[in-house]
């Protein structure tokens, strides 16, 4: 063995993969810098369409006539399309190549905020959000590919800017859409519309980043090869038990987080907190992520073990949840606060992704895995709370099974942590 080898060897699982990835040389020199805005517009399009939504929720039901059970499946869509569309991002990924993927994606989701203002019943509504769900399911699968691909000496560092991103897109499209609704006459369908905005400048910067990530891609990979990552050639990542911690892991961080997202306000409007206050308490629970969303990957990133990470947000959110159960207006911002700690184990989650797997291919291949996986596993949470809190009549019982879902997601988050690769795992030699 030589001594360059040798040295290989002897990188951390996260470097070694720098080795591994084709190199760049064909790459117009105005590529990066562009790819990292159009990385952070992406990003912040990831959720608009869905807090936007929430914000105006009681408004569009009434504009559209629907009915509580439509309501409810209006509110389980994401998550469902999040895990099926999800499962497509690898196929699609290797026909076209990542970047064209995620532009593709940001149309949709242009498309559907344009489209869906305008529909005149519930189905016709459901169908243009599923288009934009759609799109935002191919891009949260594929924005770590991209990271990998582009930037692998940089991706807890690029997994921090765009998790910042988007929890900035959660935060503002939660905070903003009733006030500038307000602003512009007050129709839902106005407050709705205005979002379709970011996501066409999104579009308009993919375009040609698609074309020159294309053209370069063939340029460096020799006549006659394909510009998409072969996907085909990676791990079988059900066979790994890193892979099955992180999509578990992912599903419970998920469940939490829409948890708070629908039912943080009604618990604080039931303990006697007023409307506006309750908003604003969610918006700073999803303002947490803004900074925390870009410190918590670089420093996941320089650690070969992550579940301590696991271990402490974790302990935020336990803490939180009692906090609501014995006192939640007395110390409202407090558990608001801990929740938005709490929150940022998806930034975590999603730089394990990048670094559990030592190539593009394995990456694309865990992250829609870990993401399609999860997303199901989180389906069933917001309605199970709404029907306990039905049935009991309080928030008792809902709060303790938060709580409790804590317990697993920590031990997951551990497992997940472990400094090992899918790779290793599956018997995959580099």
């Amino acid at each position: 063995m030589s001594d360059e080898e040798t040295k290989t060897l002897d990188r951390p699982a996260a470097d070694r993969a720098t080795l591994t990835t084709p190199h760049a040389t064909a790459r117009p020199t105005w590529l990066g810098p562009v790819l990292i805005v159009g990385i952070v517009l992406a990003a912040l399009n990831l959720r608009p369409a869905i807090t936007s939504l929430g914000a105006l929720f009681e408004e569009t039901r009434t504009g559209l006539g629907m009915s509580g059970t439509v309501a409810g499946l209006i509110t389980s869509v994401p998550a469902l399309c999040f895990a099926v569309f999800g499962v497509t991002a690898p196929r699609l990924s290797r026909r076209f190549g990542p970047v064209a993927v995620v532009c593709a994606g940001m149309a949709a989701v242009a498309a559907g905020l344009l489209i869906r203002p305008f529909a005149d019943g519930a189905a016709g509504f459901l169908a243009a959000s599923a288009l934009s769900l759609a799109g935002i399911a191919l891009t949260n699968v594929l924005l770590p590919v991209i990271v990998k691909r582009y930037f692998p000496d940089r991706v807890g560092t690029m997994t921090g800017l765009y998790s910042m991103a988007l929890a900035a897109g959660t935060s503002l499209a939660a905070a903003a859409t009733v006030p500038l609704t307000d602003a512009l006459g007050g129709s839902w369908r106005t407050g709705l519309l205005m979002w379709a905005c970011l996501a066409v400048v999104a579009v308009l910067l993919w375009l040609p980043i698609a074309r020159a990530a294309r053209r370069a891609d063939r340029a460096a990979a020799g006549p006659g090869a394909s510009a998409a990552v072969r996907t085909d050639a990676g791990p079988r990542v059900a066979r790994s038990r890193t892979a099955w911690a992180l999509a578990c892991y992912f599903g419970l961080q998920a469940t939490g987080a829409y948890i708070t997202m629908g039912w943080l306000p009604q618990i604080f409007r039931d303990a006697g907190v007023s409307a506006s206050t309750a908003g604003v308490l969610l918006a700073v629970t999803m303002v947490m992520g803004v900074p925390l969303a870009f410190v918590i990957p670089g420093l996941a990133g320089r650690m070969r073990n992550q579940g301590a990470i696991a271990v402490t947000l974790g302990v935020f959110g336990l803490t939180g949840y009692l906090g609501l159960y014995f006192a939640p207006a007395a110390g409202a911002w407090a558990w608001a606060l801990l929740l938005g700690v709490s929150n940022c184990a998806f930034p975590l989650v999603i730089t394990m992704i990048g670094l559990r797997a030592k190539s593009p291919a394995g990456v694309v291949k865990l992250s829609a895995f870990a993401q399609s996986t999860g997303y199901l596993i989180s389906i069933p949470g917001p309605l199970v709370i709404g029907t306990l809190y039905q049935h009991s009549g309080g928030w008792d019982l809902p709060l303790a099974l938060m709580a409790g879902l804590l317990v697993p997601q920590i031990a997951l988050g551990v497992l997940a942590g472990r400094d090992r690769t899918i790779e290793d795992e599956c018997g995959v030699r580099d």
